[in-house]
């Protein structure tokens, strides 16, 4: 354990914030919220104590989780560390105490965290706890084992809000639990650095402007020719272009910048540091949970190196459906091969991990199409299974290690820690187009350490006059500067696709640390045009970051989860994504200006993605996986008979390969397929979003026009993924990088200056 325990350190901290003194919840609520987490994950014993603080079992039931333990999971701290595991307490932590109240003060909305509010103090009254419960007794004064009753018969119930409630009381448990355990990475053998990486690598060394202090009530103004809201993917490659043609270029960007030194941060780090709302954006329905990069660089800095082309069907459909003749081009194809070629994207270096082989050779055995999936990693093999937590090695070549470089060395600038409010324009004259004179938001400076924890960062109001601004943040923010603008075109903030995905795990017999090497390599795109238009499924790996993976399989009481977290070291994870048909919006909050999401997987996406789900069950069955689990909270997991148990294909007298006809595969099969996956029952998740300022030919079919200028505006655009169409069916980096580029050679045409991208660099 000696080197595990050195690889916990090799980063350098990112502390976060501390907790705000203004607590939204009293001392009672909160103590609900902890009676609830004790039930979730309960400190289990062997022996009889205080029943409100344990949940004592059986010792003989107590005796077989410890073997099983030790035995199947294989834990290499032997009894002791069994022991000290099923007896943790997450409320007894705490960074536990300190994630919960960070979650429940910065990132959750308003009306949520009234939701929560009058649940707790619901279940703090003897009336309250009697109409929930069924016990006239408060909930934090019942033995952790009623608790974990209740919760369980809420997960059942005939009744739909009981059983949201269930699934939001027991998902925020698991998460912070999982991201502040003493004990569960010990459990796993998991290492907070990539074993594989190397130190932390070369990088450039950015600087960005400082805002001086002033005494009095005045903005600050800073002049520049173009101003770009938004650090990502499409922002960096916007600013590459436009300094190399010759313009004033300013990039601003909410989040701050942490230096590879930092990175990979810890998925507690991370999740307040680099993603919008500490990482658990909800749709307004719950059905569906959303992560979304909110960091230098963007979804660059937080995504999986996978870097596919736009395919030629879903080209066709812009090109013909949205009267855009630019994608079926071959400017547009130049625009494509320049980024890619600027990242280094290729497939000759990977190598490829148990998740991504078992994917490969499923569907080699199954006679389907599977591909390797082109990394950005410059032509190097990059096993680095942590780069959702930042890539400290500097081997993933997004935006940080390519473009914003690019940018800087042609003349750009960079502030940030600036949250912009809204855009500028000039009084139109005669009802004609808005003009474009800059924009206005605040700018809030790091702590006397470098870092956003401390309490002596200070705060003032900027205008920043641009004749042109390009917004880039992102699909979740780019509608709502335009909106808080005052831009009223009804596209605006509609059409949100998101790529909704749901997952099949497996647990193999043998430990598999499956966090180790490149995360998504392979790809099986049989079945992504079920419907022959171009919609279904693609079957790809996931993420397998202890947060990023458990959090959403069902809870099923408190020893079930910390057995089912203990086998994670012998789990694959994989995600069967649709292309969706049906979409649905973003809007700003009426309180807070946040951005809400309102969004729940159609049927008919449903059932591509349920389609793809059965698809990677049958491949993790042919490969020989001991046990099959989904995200269906009524679906037990496929679990292999023993050798001398196990059928044998029928077809073929004497053979023991296993085939999706054995009789019990196909039983399970059929219940998947009889539950299906009912919204808002089985969770869903994504980490694309696209679509909401698309693009089109006229004001009547989008909210920007082909040059990718917001209709009704002069000299406002965008170049980010909420420009899309539609969904574009694969991880949507490269085709927001070809879009920027595409629309950044037209402003620098339309400039005048006479410097086009045959001038600039790659």
């Amino acid at each position: 354990m000696a080197e595990l325990q050195a690889e916990y350190i090799r980063q350098k901290p990112s502390p976060l914030p501390p907790v705000p003194d203004d607590d939204p919840l009293t001392a009672e609520q909160w103590g609900i919220l902890y009676a609830i987490a004790e039930a979730v994950i309960p400190s289990l014993t062997a022996q009889d104590g205080d029943r409100f603080l344990q949940h004592p079992l059986r010792s003989e039931v107590y005796l077989a989780s410890c073997n099983r333990l030790e035995q199947q999971v294989g834990l290499e701290g032997g009894r002791d560390l069994a022991q000290t595991y099923l007896a943790e307490n997450p409320t007894a932590h705490v960074e536990f105490k300190k994630a919960f109240s960070r979650l429940i003060s910065f990132h959750i909305p308003e009306d949520v965290r009234n939701g929560i509010i009058f649940i707790t103090r619901a279940l703090n009254t003897r009336a309250g706890a009697l109409l929930l419960t069924g016990y006239a007794t408060p909930l934090d004064c019942l033995p952790i084992q009623t608790r974990e009753e209740i919760l369980l018969g809420w997960g059942t119930s005939r009744l739909p809000f009981f059983r949201t409630l269930h699934r939001s009381l027991t998902v925020l448990p698991k998460a912070l639990w999982i991201r502040t355990s003493p004990s569960l990475g010990r459990v796993l053998s998991y290492p907070k650095t990539p074993v594989h990486d190397n130190p932390p690598g070369s990088f450039f060394p950015f600087k960005f402007l400082q805002v001086p202090p002033s005494d009095v009530n005045e903005p600050e103004i800073i002049e520049t020719d173009v101003v770009i809201v938004g650090s990502g993917c499409g922002g960096a490659v916007a600013a590459k272009i436009l300094s190399e043609g010759g313009l004033r270029v300013l990039v601003v960007e909410k989040s701050v910048y942490w230096p590879p030194e930092h990175l990979p941060m810890t998925e507690n780090e991370a999740a307040h540091h680099l993603f919008v709302q500490g990482q658990l954006v909800q749709s307004d329905d719950s059905s569906i949970a959303v992560a979304a990069g909110s960091a230098w660089g963007g979804g660059g800095t937080v995504n999986w190196s996978a870097s596919l082309q736009t395919q030629g069907f879903v080209r066709r459909e812009w090109a013909q459906k949205f009267g855009l003749p630019y994608f079926i081009s071959s400017a547009y194809q130049a625009d494509l091969d320049a980024v890619c070629e600027r990242m280094g994207v290729g497939t000759a270096s990977i190598e490829h991990n148990k998740s991504n082989r078992v994917l490969l050779e499923g569907a080699r055995k199954l006679g389907w199409a599977a591909k390797p999936v082109p990394q950005n990693t410059g032509g190097e093999a990059h096993n680095c299974g942590y780069c959702t937590l930042g890539c400290g090695s500097c081997g993933k070549k997004g935006p940080t290690e390519t473009y914003l470089p690019d940018a800087a060395k042609a003349g750009a600038s960079f502030l940030e820690g600036f949250d912009v409010s809204k855009v500028l324009f000039a009084d139109a004259l005669d009802g004609g187009d808005k003009v474009v004179t800059g924009i206005e938001g605040f700018w809030t400076s790091r702590d006397s350490n470098g870092g956003v924890a401390g309490s002596d960062r200070r705060r003032r109001k900027v205008v920043i006059k641009a004749s042109r601004v390009i917004s880039s943040g992102g699909t979740l923010g780019t509608p709502v500067l335009l909106k808080q603008s005052g831009l009223t075109n009804s596209h605006i903030g509609r059409h949100l696709h998101l790529h909704p995905v749901s997952m099949v795990g497996a647990v193999w017999d043998e430990d598999v640390r499956p966090w180790e090497g490149s995360i998504l390599t392979t790809v099986v795109n049989e079945f992504e045009n079920l419907d022959r238009e171009g919609y279904g499924a693609k079957l790809e790996c996931t993420t397998m970051l202890p947060g990023l993976f458990l959090t959403f399989f069902p809870w099923k009481g408190g020893l079930h989860f910390k057995e089912f977290a203990a086998k994670m070291k012998r789990m694959t994870g994989y995600i069967s994504l649709a292309r969706d048909r049906y979409g649905g919006r973003v809007y700003p909050d009426p309180v807070d200006g946040r951005c809400r999401i309102a969004y729940t997987p159609s049927k008919y996406d449903r059932q591509h993605i349920l389609e793809g789900a059965v698809r990677l069950a049958e491949l993790l069955y042919v490969e020989g996986a001991r046990e099959i689990f989904t995200f269906h909270p009524a679906l037990e997991p496929f679990v292999r008979p023993a050798a001398e148990e196990a059928p044998t294909d029928a077809d073929v007298p004497g053979n023991t390969t296993p085939s999706v006809n054995d009789a019990p595969f196909q039983a399970w099969i059929s219940q998947m397929r009889k539950l299906g996956l009912p919204s808002p029952d089985t969770p869903f998740v994504s980490a694309h979003q696209m679509g909401t300022a698309r693009m089109g030919s006229s004001e009547k079919n989008s909210a920007i026009d082909p040059k990718g200028r917001v209709w009704g505006t002069k000299g406002l655009y965008v170049c980010d993924a909420s420009a899309f169409p539609s969904a574009s069916g694969v991880n949507p980096m490269v085709t927001t990088m070809a879009i920027s580029r595409g629309i950044a050679r037209q402003i620098v045409e339309d400039s005048g200056l006479g410097v086009g991208v045959g001038r600039a660099r790659l």
